[in-house]
């Protein structure tokens, strides 16, 4: 008797690696369900598109790929942050099957099976422990929290994905040490809210191996670094208690990498965007941070033109920044977002300043950038293989995270593996990223 054919699925993963790690739920599911993926629409049964709605731009970005699939699949599922507001969408595209928001996977699970139900097949029914991951095998986003509890002016992220709802300790580590199994070299901690894990579970101590761990920032960070993996931590709000994990880097538990959202420098503007945590200290805590460990590389995001900003506001945030010594920096014009408390501000910056302001700070971080880069020229680094080629191979240090930051080029007397860890000796650098030859396996 003849199998029926696998129903194909066909999907879009847009926006940040927490709306990815999203997705590679709702695969794995339907996977393990005996879906197959589709690499082309016009080839699929069906269409799950995963959206992002932060800003106007994400939300055109979306729209433009839920009209892509419609035009060459018409059967469309949506998913996803901009699902959580679902007018838009609904007005442009009455034809799709289901819209759902973020983090309902049996929503989108059950618009699935009701267009397309699963054929059952014991053989095709299998799916890796760890899961399908949508990252290259060597590395993994490890989500340990959803929502969260700030109120930024300019955010609408608590309206679209609620507040902070942290995993279990034991239920994180579970994941991460199926993950380093199945051969991932590299975890990259990520949430909304990084450094308020476990708040809103009164930190529980939940059961590991043979021991109790507490559901807090502090105390994951130390466990996931016992299981011999990179452990990189990203979106990390500078709370006090941020400091403690400085010493797990100095031991080389997790990397010396923070990925601090600071937004702005000045006091005036922080306050309008309703910022938490004590930035007024930061510059003190930052040199306390590089003293302690020298290695930190330290990456954050800006937004320019924020309603209000003055000029001397601009350039308080400019001398910040060469203060500061931000190793990577990633910058926004803003914007105004549909329901976001910033829009009732007034005193909007025109938009050619804020094109000005932006290239005057990318143009002092490009400089900055490139003065702290070259300290590290003559130096040896520890470079993961992400990409190989004839002659050179693509990889990053313990400073770069995958796609926001920088490389390292390498070249090596043997042919290089992807995933593979190599000592580099670094021979010279640019702006952003640094060259060199492999000197260890």
């Amino acid at each position: 008797m003849q199998e029926a054919a696998a129903p194909k699925v066909s999907f879009v993963s847009l926006g940040c690696p927490k709306a990815l790690v999203d997705s590679e739920r709702i695969i794995t599911r339907l996977r393990a369900e005996g879906y197959e993926l589709a690499r082309k629409h016009d080839g699929a049964d069906i269409v799950i598109v995963n959206t992002c709605g932060f800003l106007d731009s994400a939300k055109q970005e979306s729209l433009a790929a839920i009209g892509e699939a419609m035009a060459e699949n018409g059967k469309v599922i949506v998913t996803g942050c901009m699902g959580a507001e679902p007018e838009q969408i609904e007005s442009a595209y009455p034809g799709v099957l289901s819209i759902t928001g973020p983090q309902q996977y049996e929503s989108v699970l059950d618009a699935v099976h009701r267009a397309l139900p699963p054929a059952h097949n014991p053989h095709i029914d299998l799916v890796p422990p760890q899961g399908v991951k949508l990252t290259p095998r060597h590395y993994a986003y490890l989500k340990i929290s959803e929502g969260c509890n700030n109120r930024c002016s300019f955010c609408i992220i608590p309206k679209l994905r609620g507040d902070l709802v942290s995993r279990p300790a034991n239920d994180v580590l579970r994941e991460a040490e199926k993950l380093v199994k199945a051969g991932v070299k590299e975890l990259l901690v990520i949430s909304q809210d990084t450094s308020a894990y476990g708040v809103d579970l009164k930190y529980a101590e939940s059961p590991w191996q043979d021991r109790g761990v507490r559901a807090k920032f502090f105390d994951l960070a130390k466990e996931l670094g016992e299981l011999g993996a990179w452990v990189r931590l990203q979106y990390v709000y500078p709370y006090p208690h941020v400091d403690e994990v400085i010493g797990l880097m100095t031991e080389g538990k997790v990397l010396p990498y923070l990925d601090i959202p600071f937004q702005h420098a000045s006091p005036d503007v922080l306050r309008a965007m309703k910022r938490p945590a004590a930035q007024e200290k930061t510059l003190a805590r930052i040199q306390k941070w590089r003293e302690q460990c020298p290695e930190l590389t330290l990456r954050s995001t800006f937004i320019v033109g924020f309603p209000g900003e003055t000029d001397s506001d601009f350039a308080y945030l400019l001398d910040w920044l060469d203060e500061a010594g931000i190793d990577r920096l990633g910058c926004f014009k803003y914007e105004p977002v549909a329901g976001a408390t910033s829009n009732a501000i007034g005193n909007a910056v025109p938009d050619e300043v804020k094109q000005e302001r932006w290239n005057a700070l990318m143009a002092r971080q490009q400089k900055i950038s490139a003065r702290r880069l070259k300290r590290k020229v003559g130096t040896r680094q520890q470079v993961i293989i992400d990409e190989v080629g004839p002659t050179v191979a693509k990889g990053r240090s313990k400073a770069d995270a995958p796609e926001i930051d920088g490389a390292v080029y390498l070249t090596s007397r043997r042919p290089l593996k992807i995933g593979e860890i190599v000592t580099a000796k670094i021979e010279r650098s640019d702006q952003y990223d640094l060259h060199g030859s492999v000197a260890g396996f």
